[in-house]
């Protein structure tokens, strides 16, 4: 076990480069001057604007640019925001804890009501309370998270007065409740689906006919053998289902003016701070290798067939 996490972590440091390379290109492709959008409306002499790149280092090619900015990463220096001069760590620090918290909530009820309701329909497969559970499962997926959170926000907010219509306090639960649902609902639709359809297909295996069989509690022939099986697929969706709910809680947070991740991303986006976006991203980056890593960890313990020598 040692020895595969230690190469899974070797692995990842390739995939990191790389991952944040395309990202940082990605940002040095995009039309615009970082420099002149600091200028504003203003005429400046071609030279000063010349002599602020030089100084800032956008003057260097791709690679250079990058390669400086990596070192700095790996000392945990972020850089510096162009417009406001301060340090994008702290940018980072003040947005990344809102998202995770909202990403958490939102994660817990994809998995606490996910797989409950998938247990439910997956039991009684064809039933009445199957065929409702694929009719609700496919309206979440096909409608789009700004209209079901537009939705939310028009029922509990405005008619029903329940709620706030915009976050006031990003570190309240009761603030933050309505936007995790809104967040989690696409993924909870898939997690009730794939636990549905995998508990569905092992009802009908030869080792749950076995336990049936030696006279097993239904209790244990469920929860141990039907369910252990049944997770794999669901666990595999989870792990990287953290990483695009983090990305997706852009649109959320929009909506409801929660102050997280996706308002920096795109406060930046419109200054053209490149590297506040890359930093977040490195951030994401990380979060996505580190689950995926858990996940195949987790497939041991779920499946005692599988085993890392």
């Amino acid at each position: 076990m040692g020895r595969y996490v230690a190469r899974r972590l070797l692995q990842m440091i390739p995939v990191f480069i790389g991952s944040t390379f395309l990202i940082f290109a990605m940002m040095y492709a995009l039309p615009g001057d970082p420099v002149r959008a600091l200028m504003g409306e203003q005429q400046f002499d071609p030279a000063i604007l010349e002599a602020k790149r030089h100084e800032l280092g956008l003057d260097l090619p791709l690679w250079q640019q990058y390669l400086n900015y990596f070192t700095g990463l790996l000392q945990g220096d972020f850089g510096t925001e162009i417009g406001s001069g301060l340090p994008i760590a702290d940018t980072i620090s003040m947005a990344f804890p809102v998202t995770l918290r909202l990403t958490l909530f939102a994660f817990t009820f994809t998995v606490v009501v996910g797989i409950g309701l998938g247990m439910v329909a997956g039991l009684k497969p064809e039933s009445v309370r199957d065929r409702g559970l694929l009719g609700l499962t496919l309206v979440l997926i096909s409608m789009p998270s700004f209209v079901l959170g537009y939705l939310m926000q028009y029922l509990f907010a405005f008619q029903l007065k329940l709620i706030t219509p915009t976050v006031q306090d990003s570190e309240s639960f009761g603030d933050l409740f309505l936007p995790a649902i809104v967040l989690g609902s696409l993924s909870l639709a898939y997690v009730a689906r794939l636990t549905r359809t995998s508990m569905a297909e092992n009802l009908r295996a030869d080792y749950m006919r076995t336990a049936v069989a030696k006279g097993l509690p239904r209790r244990r022939v469920v929860g141990v053998h039907l369910m252990r099986n049944s997770l794999v697929p669901v666990v595999t969706f989870l792990g990287t289902d953290i990483g695009n709910l983090m990305t997706g809680a852009i649109v959320t947070e929009g909506i409801f003016n929660v102050h997280g991740v996706g308002n920096a991303i795109f406060r930046a986006l419109v200054s053209r701070e490149g590297a506040t976006v890359v930093g977040i991203a490195s951030l994401i980056v990380l979060v996505y290798l580190l689950c995926s890593l858990l996940v195949d960890l987790l497939y041991a313990v779920l499946d005692p067939r599988i085993r890392y020598a």
